[in-house]
């Protein structure tokens, strides 16, 4: 369980109604398969020993006897298996039927665990059999020994702190106030439901909300292994429907009506580490019993998905979706500041870049919605040393589209007398020469929006505050920043979005042409009116930092970790000496640019991963970057 990942199982088979020894053999089959994928937890369906729909025959000695003889075989058959596995069998405990779920690890029965729902409606007819679970704890005889009975049950594991598992049955996840609730908030990070749940017109879809919404609510690990093939289908049809999720995830699904193993790997830190910060997840202790047992650690190799764009859904229709979100909340913000203040004109710096564009096409809509003047919004270029034909044209064009209010301030003569003013050789292209235009710029800007008496909007995106990637007291100040929690790239889906309104029309192809611009800050001159200056080329792939921004402040993960899923996914992509370098560079540049976070304009949270440094990050600016450096080298 290196780095916290755990592989969990669900595994199905042909069941045999009533053939209790030709089910335990293919438990056995299956838990052997499953050790050899490097399955460490296995899960099988609800009453998977005997048969959900047995009927009365859950009544007979006969099946009842071979319960308790089957069970000593698959314990003696998988004894020398490193393995957690929870099979579905009916036992009888103080005169009363349960449905229950068997824990067994290292050839021993660890916790057995009654259901306790019992459904009684529609197709169900379970309260005919079986007993609801008491509500205490007890102890039940099986084969010589006293096992722990009960619902209030925790298994954890010696090795690894962080895996916990508690179990509830099918209808347990159904009811109003789920067993699984109770387990979590007593510390349970793993739940697994042993399942009968039959097929209907549409009801796979809602167990699969169900289950991965439950993983959210509970931020847990959640594995669901349904009933199929075998069952009787007098009156109903089971579907072999397995789902795996994690904290809202769906990790791994089974192609219905098929037998066989599914697995995913879930990552039981990321979990506590959600907890943790969760300040309303309020742990319990209600006297559960917490009962140990032991799995080997192992460095899997994964073979779960990680999104290389975790900002970006890679569904087109959810893209569409979350950029006019996006969209939304930032126009909605800057209404809200503007009828805040009583400030009705705007000041925007436009170089055709991405984060200007879209900034400008914030404010455009905002006006729009307001009922503004469109002219109220002052869009000024400022071109200098690095400007290109390409970026100035679409600029102008865009402005002109816009019918906003467009003004052309060149700074070069006012940079250029700047220089001489500090004695600086202009032939010298430092970061004076390069911040000297940035806070030409900005000191432009202010000043027009003094002029005017409105507010600068500023333009820097997340990734750029989280790199630090912008002049302290230049285009990192501005009145209100609307683009300051948006990722980079997520930028280029927003602009994209928008252009798609603008179908058809002048406006759409200008858009589009600025997508296909370089990323730059054109503060170098340009070659033959070509951009110099790429910033990917300077500080790194941006689709790599918005990874490492995403997995360092959302779930905290250590630098090893965080390269190890990089590369995983990333790996058709960069080599692994690439991302080490770059991930290194990240750290350097998030932690020694706090400074710049600590001072920055307000502006719209958007997702999850924000850095304001009045509720986001809250991190000391002279903070020691040496422990997370220091792993980067071992990699």
């Amino acid at each position: 369980m290196k780095d916290g990942f755990v592989r969990v199982g669900c595994a199905s088979f042909d069941m045999k109604l009533g053939n209790v020894k030709a089910n335990a053999d293919q438990i056995i089959k299956y838990a052997h398969k499953a050790s050899e994928e490097h399955i460490k937890i296995l899960l099988f369906p609800e009453l998977c020993l005997t048969g959900y729909t047995i009927e009365d025959l859950f009544y007979q000695k006969r099946v009842l006897n071979e319960v308790t003889q089957q069970l000593e075989h698959i314990l003696d058959a998988t004894y020398e298996l490193d393995l957690f596995m929870v099979i579905g069998a009916p036992f009888i405990h103080m005169n009363k039927l349960y449905n229950c779920a068997i824990a067994l690890c290292g050839g021993e029965i660890l916790g057995v665990i009654p259901k306790t729902y019992i459904p009684t409606y529609h197709e169900f007819y379970e309260g005919r059999h079986f007993a609801s679970a008491p509500q205490e704890c007890t102890e039940i005889m099986i084969n010589g020994d006293y096992i722990s009975f009960g619902t209030d049950i925790i298994f954890e594991s010696f090795h690894h702190e962080h895996l916990k598992i508690a179990v509830e049955i099918c209808e347990d996840l159904w009811a109003p106030l789920p067993p699984s609730t109770k387990h979590c908030l007593n510390g349970a990070t793993l739940i697994l439901n042993p399942s009968a749940s039959n097929d209907l017109t549409s009801k796979s879809d809602y167990r699969r909300l169900l289950v991965s919404s439950h993983s959210a609510r509970l931020i847990c690990g959640y594995a669901y292994c349904n009933a199929g093939l075998g069952e009787s289908t007098t009156d109903v049809v089971f579907s072999n429907h397995h789902i795996i999720a994690e904290n809202g995830t769906l990790l791994e699904e089974s192609v219905q009506y098929e037998t066989g193993l599914i697995y995913s790997d879930i990552d039981l830190d990321k979990l506590v580490s959600e907890r943790i910060e969760m300040s309303t997840y309020e742990t319990r202790n209600d006297h559960y019993h917490f009962i140990p047992f032991e799995i080997d650690t192992e460095d899997l190799e994964l073979e779960r998905y990680y999104n290389p764009y975790p900002f970006v859904p890679s569904d087109t229709e959810q893209r569409a979706m979350r950029c006019k979100e996006v969209f939304d909340i930032q126009m909605h913000g800057l209404i809200q500041r503007l009828k805040a203040a009583h400030i009705q004109k705007v000041v925007i710096g436009i170089s055709g870049g991405l984060d200007s564009t879209l900034a400008l096409l914030v404010a455009s809509m905002a006006y729009k919605k307001l009922g503004y003047p469109s002219q109220d919004i002052i869009a000024v270029t400022m071109p200098c040393f690095g400007t290109t034909s390409r970026t100035k044209n679409n600029a102008l064009k865009m402005m002109e589209e816009l019918k906003v209010t467009s003004l052309t301030v060149d700074i070069t003569a006012a940079v250029k007398q700047h220089f001489k003013d500090i004695h600086h050789d202009e032939n010298v292209h430092d970061v004076t020469y390069e911040n000297s235009q940035a806070r030409e710029r900005t000191q432009v800007l202010m000043d027009i929006a003094n002029q005017e008496g409105g507010i600068v909007i500023g333009t820097g995106d997340l990734s750029e505050v989280a790199l630090g990637w912008s002049t302290y007291n230049g285009d990192h100040m501005s009145m209100y920043a609307v683009n300051v929690s948006v990722p980079k790239t997520l930028v280029r889906y927003l602009v994209d979005y928008v252009s798609t309104l603008y179908k058809g029309q002048p406006l759409e192809s200008v858009l589009q042409d600025i997508l296909d611009t370089p990323v730059s800050p054109e503060l170098l001159p340009a070659k033959d009116n070509e951009i110099v200056q790429k910033t990917e080329d300077i500080v790194g792939p941006y689709e790599l930092h918005d990874f490492f921004l995403y997995h360092h402040v959302r779930f905290h993960y250590e630098p090893r970790k965080l390269y190890r899923i990089a590369c995983l996914a990333y790996q058709e992509k960069y080599d692994q000496e690439t991302i080490k370098k770059w991930l290194t560079l990240f750290y350097r540049r998030f932690f020694t640019q706090q400074f710049k976070r600590s001072c920055i304009p307000d502006g719209p949270k958007v997702g999850s991963v924000a850095l304001s440094p009045r509720g986001d990050l809250r991190m000391p600016s002279d903070v020691n970057v040496n422990a997370w450096l220091e792993e980067c080298e071992k990699l």
